[in-house]
């Protein structure tokens, strides 16, 4: 089998063996870091459960009123899976940029030399806005939804007993979702250069998208308070300006 440049040739076996290797030394990456962090359990559990504390950034820039959250652990193996788990999702998100590198490694050859260059911004520009997005969850998103909901009751019979495991759960699929929310620019400029899609749509319909975008943020975001909707709509809106900008750019 030959590479696109035609600088050499590699059987299926080659290629397979190829994979393999590279599929071992990101496994190895992962494990090596994973280990790392959960040795590290005091200092990772410090920055995963910061926003269950009063003095969080985010609260005291909007000078919020102190609540109260005491995660319980509901199960005798629970926090050690927990533990486990944050500590793989840790390594993966440390060992992130080399599996990249791994994995365009693998790829590269096969591509042109124009395809390489166009694949190599789109790889490292979804990297860095998935990383925006996951940031941008973890100070502002996570914490105001665990407020909300930590301090939500249906009646007053009622006491919350929130689960380790559920806290965590919630922080996972939040950052899950913003990363691929951070990633509209991107998707935007692909769509572009398909000709999907034109800045002068993106424009017209730019009213509907507002309150799309108002609707994900209650979504996503359960609370009453408008001023915690808009934060939240704030930064998707941006987005959306972003792409339109992109769009007309690469037009």
């Amino acid at each position: 089998m030959a590479t696109q440049d035609g600088d050499m040739t590699m059987s299926f076996w080659e290629h397979l063996d190829a994979l393999r290797s590279t599929i071992i030394r990101m496994l190895i990456a992962v494990t090596v870091l994973a280990i790392i962090a959960f040795c590290l359990k005091d200092e990772l559990f410090y920055i995963v459960l910061w926003p269950t504390h009063n003095d969080f950034p985010t609260y005291v820039w909007l000078n919020a009123q102190p609540f109260h959250l005491q995660l319980i652990n509901t199960e005798l193996t629970e926090q050690f899976m927990v533990h486990m788990r944050v500590a793989i999702i840790a390594g993966i998100m440390a060992a992130s940029p080399y599996l990249l590198f791994e994995l365009f490694g693998f790829v590269s050859p096969a591509l042109y030399e124009r395809e390489r260059k166009a694949s190599v911004q789109i790889v490292v520009w979804s990297y860095i806005m998935f990383v925006i997005g996951v940031v941008a969850d973890y100070l502002l998103v996570l914490p105001l939804t665990v407020r909300f909901l930590s301090e939500y009751s249906v009646s007053s019979d009622v006491e919350s007993l929130i689960s380790l495991t559920s806290y965590v759960d919630t922080m996972l699929m939040l950052s899950l979702v913003f990363g691929i929310v951070f990633e509209i620019p991107v998707v935007s400029w692909l769509l572009a250069r398909f000709g999907l899609i034109r800045a002068q749509w993106m424009t017209r319909f730019r009213r509907h998208a507002i309150v799309v975008i108002l609707i994900a943020a209650a979504l996503l975001t359960p609370t009453t308070d408008a001023m915690t909707l808009i934060i939240v709509s704030l930064p998707i809106w941006l987005l959306y300006e972003l792409s339109i900008y992109i769009v007309k750019k690469s037009s």
